[in-house]
């Protein structure tokens, strides 16, 4: 193609957009629409002979969606011819701000900021996707434009790049076809379906597509039996009335084959039926009642499959009836009943009508926008509170962060590495010693913002600090940060514990709960353990426990009331054995306060130990015992050295 054709083709598109904006634009806004244009002409001049002229296609195609089938208005076409222009070395967000002022600049920014976030694992994460993208955006406009953009690429699926192919698709069915639908945007939906289906699953696509070719005539000829005698009745009744029968989509029909679990000759509602009623606002309801009367009197209805979204309207402003009746040859079919002003709002969803007030007053822009995020935001609400509509501020107490392999987290407002950290996994979060966002280094305090890709550093010597909770926001966090200082206090309590049982040893002191409990009371402690973390952290030196316990010896040698001790008229006989004192145990002997343990039954020979409890003296265990490892561990200060008497010591 010559230059020349080349500008006069750009010239025959340029003027078919005018014409499209033609009905609604106003005079002050086409110096800027032009302007858009030229911008968009001028930015892919440098490489137009191999991608320049594809581009401008593709911005005036995404515009005229925006504009035909979005029905936006012209800020949004103007956004829509700019939305790829922006790269920060010839056109950057500020020269957009200069040129055409801050609603498109912010609009164009968050195109950017959402173009810019990788979705490879939206299948995941997609609800959490969907809230990211809503948050990242002052516009909701952003989100409808992108809808606009993957429209196109869908149409045009063959020319994309392979590499973009997979992710778009994914894009379409986890992200763009749910917030189509929650819309109202029944069109644009069924269409990315359609696409998406034939995209992922041709071999099903095109034997469905087949199959209802094959059967076109039949079906034709159905339609017209079954809304033959309900037009009839339909004029009779002096309805001005229009019906539409159509079978259903491609992908309407293989969900429900997947759903029922049935081949395509059993999908009972091959066909729906379309009764819109020329009829003023005052009576449409009512027409459609009285359509749906007509229309049951004929054919038998499903009660279970009665929808009515005209008392009750989707919040996204669809109205309409709906009924699944059984017409001739026992088919099923769905008849859906609604006023003109109703099928146009079904066509075109929540953005109907609005084309001409995206320019008018901020209290009609803030209403609209807040009422589409509210829609986006809670897909299962089907009405909204009209006085709430200007008060919505979405996820302002949330973000969504990245993680290195592309996982989604949710966390509160105010979150920072640490919160994250600890949100991956305990351990990460224990030995965080810092993070790389967006590829720079940062420390634990940072606080996170929406959309920010976190990789945790850590390190083996780093362990959580009592500051640490100063700066986490998340109750997870917290909790762990508690615990793992709980675990280390316990750990340095056992070394401490050991330390004490040692000097009261070399002291020839009986270690027990009497002297443990007053030394607890001395120092003004809630428990042995803060007792023991105290010895092993120093903060209690070992020479002032020593020097306390030498002003009462004897407090060493008292029973507890808890414990009871061998005492000197009972036959036990206590001797130093290489540094260790035994208790000698004779079971010929039956006055004595201890009894053999039932979990293991020691008997004569076994090697054993003593475990003083509480209200049965002193039992006896073997050293292989299930429960030896626990009493061992955790009651140390309760285990006293034993062993049996031998034959010839019994003997007087």
């Amino acid at each position: 193609m010559t230059v020349s054709e080349t500008n006069r083709r750009i010239k025959i598109i340029y003027h078919d957009l005018l014409r499209l904006c033609s009905p609604f634009i106003r005079k002050k806004e086409i110096p800027k629409l032009r302007a858009a244009y030229e911008l968009v002409l001028d930015f892919h001049k440098t490489d137009w002979e191999q991608t320049g002229e594809e581009h401008l296609y593709h911005s005036i195609e995404v515009a005229k969606i925006v504009l035909k089938e979005l029905n936006l208005g012209i800020t949004s076409v103007i956004c829509a011819l700019l939305h790829n222009v922006v790269d920060n070395e010839k056109i950057s967000i500020s020269d957009i701000r200069k040129k055409f002022g801050d609603e498109v600049a912010v609009i164009i920014e968050g195109y950017i900021k959402i173009s810019d976030l990788k979705t490879e694992k939206i299948s995941i994460h997609s609800e959490n996707f969907r809230k990211l993208y809503l948050s990242l955006i002052k516009d909701i406009r952003v989100i409808l434009i992108k809808l606009a953009h993957r429209l196109h690429d869908m149409r045009f699926y063959e020319e994309l790049p392979g590499y973009k192919k997979e992710r778009f698709l994914q894009e379409v069915n986890h992200l763009y076809i749910p917030i189509a639908h929650r819309l109202g945007l029944y069109n644009i939906k069924s269409e990315l379906e359609e696409l998406w289906m034939k995209h992922t699953y041709p071999d099903i696509y095109k034997t469905i597509a087949k199959k209802i070719r094959n059967s076109r005539t039949k079906q034709k000829v159905f339609i017209q039996d079954f809304t033959r005698p309900i037009e009839r009745e339909l004029l009779k009744q002096k309805f001005n009335c229009e019906i539409k029968g159509r079978p259903k989509s491609i992908h309407s029909i293989w969900r429900k084959m997947k759903k029922q679990d049935v081949e395509f000759d059993e999908v009972y509602d091959l066909f729906a039926i379309r009764i819109i009623i020329n009829t003023n606002k005052k009576k449409e309801k009512a027409d459609c009642w009285r359509a749906y009367s007509i229309v049951t009197d004929i054919y038998q209805p499903n009660p279970k499959r009665l929808r009515d979204w005209i008392s009750s309207p989707k919040a996204s402003g669809y109205e309409s009836l709906h009924t699944t009746v059984i017409g001739p040859n026992g088919k099923w079919v769905e008849v859906q009943l609604r006023s003109a002003r109703m099928d146009e709002i079904a066509e075109q969803g929540l953005a109907a009508h609005w084309k001409y007030k995206e320019g008018g007053g901020k209290k009609d822009q803030e209403e609209w926008m807040n009422k589409i995020r509210e829609v986006i935001e809670s897909p299962e609400s089907e009405t909204l509170e009209k006085s709430k509509l200007s008060k919505i501020e979405l996820y302002s107490d949330k973000i969504f962060v990245f993680t290195p392999d592309g996982d989604l987290k949710k966390l509160p407002k105010g979150s920072t590495i640490l919160d994250f950290s600890y949100e991956i996994h305990t351990s990460v979060g224990n030995m965080c010693n810092g993070a790389r966002v967006n590829n720079k280094i940062v420390p634990i305090r940072y606080i996170l913002r929406n959309g920010d890709k976190v990789e945790i550093i850590t390190s083996k010597n780093q362990k959580p600090k009592l500051d640490w909770l100063n700066f986490v926001n998340t109750n997870k966090a917290k909790s762990k940060i508690k615990r793992a200082i709980k675990e280390e206090k316990y750990q340095e309590a056992e070394i401490g514990k050991e330390m004490l049982r040692r000097k009261l040893r070399n002291r020839k002191i009986q270690y027990n709960d009497t002297i443990i409990d007053k030394l607890i009371k001395q120092y003004k402690l809630k428990s042995s353990v803060d007792l023991y973390y105290l010895i092993a952290i120093e903060k209690i030196d070992l020479a002032d426990i020593k020097k306390l316990i030498s002003e009462d010896t004897n407090v060493a040698l008292k029973t507890s009331e808890k414990e009871i001790l061998a005492e000197p008229d009972k036959e036990i006989k206590h001797r130093e054995d290489k540094n260790k004192d035994f208790m000698l145990i004779d079971d010929s002997i039956d006055n004595l306060n201890y009894e053999l343990a039932n979990c293991c039954n020691p008997r004569q020979g076994d090697a054993v130990f003593g475990f003083v409890t509480v209200g049965k003296g002193i039992t006896i265990h073997r050293i292989n015992c299930p429960n030896a490892e626990q009493l061992l561990s955790k009651y140390k200060y309760r285990v006293i050295n034993v062993k049996w008497r031998k034959t010839n010591e019994n003997k007087n």
